[in-house]
């Protein structure tokens, strides 16, 4: 079985915006994320971006554009990410079982990847990111620490995420 950091994506890899990320011209990678992900894929770690992409049902940009800005993190990031699962859905517009603080996206990925729950974690910055992690049982760290704090750990950002999970995993 395989170990997974699943990460969030805005506000946890890229800067995020109470008004959407979705041009490159608003794709900022955040500072030591590159450097994160790198530890975290030479430790051994699947790497799982879930990420709630609901501007794409409220018609504010489109799968397209979403697209663009994942290609552009991959590349940023030395196409180390496994897999990106998103969902494009919000409540007001359609019922989503792959919505966080749904657990769908995980669960395609631990069946896809093999992955270890107990073995493996979520970096997420808001409550709805740590939700589904708990109901699947794994580790959570939580990025700047704004909303609700229920993670096992704070951190101020990825890296030192990334440097909590090496040191709590061995």
């Amino acid at each position: 079985m395989n170990k997974c950091v699943f990460l969030d994506r805005d506000g946890v890899i890229n800067k995020d915006y109470v008004d959407y990320a979705y041009s490159l011209d608003r794709f900022t990678i955040l500072k030591g994320v590159p450097e994160a992900v790198t530890l975290l894929k030479e430790a051994g770690y699947v790497l799982v971006v879930v990420t709630n992409q609901s501007g794409i049902a409220k018609g504010v940009y489109t799968r397209a554009q979403m697209q663009e800005c994942h290609d552009y993190m991959q590349a940023e990031l030395n196409h180390q990410i496994d897999k990106i699962y998103y969902a494009p859905g919000h409540e007001t517009y359609s019922e989503s079982l792959m919505r966080k603080p749904n657990t769908l996206m995980f669960e395609r990925a631990v069946a896809k990847f093999n992955i270890d729950l107990s073995q493996s974690w979520m970096v997420g910055d808001k409550k709805r990111d740590l939700i589904p992690a708990i109901k699947m049982g794994l580790k959570t760290i939580q990025v700047d620490g704004h909303d609700d704090q229920m993670a096992d750990f704070v951190e101020p950002d990825l890296l030192a995420a990334a440097r909590r999970i090496l040191m709590e995993n061995g």
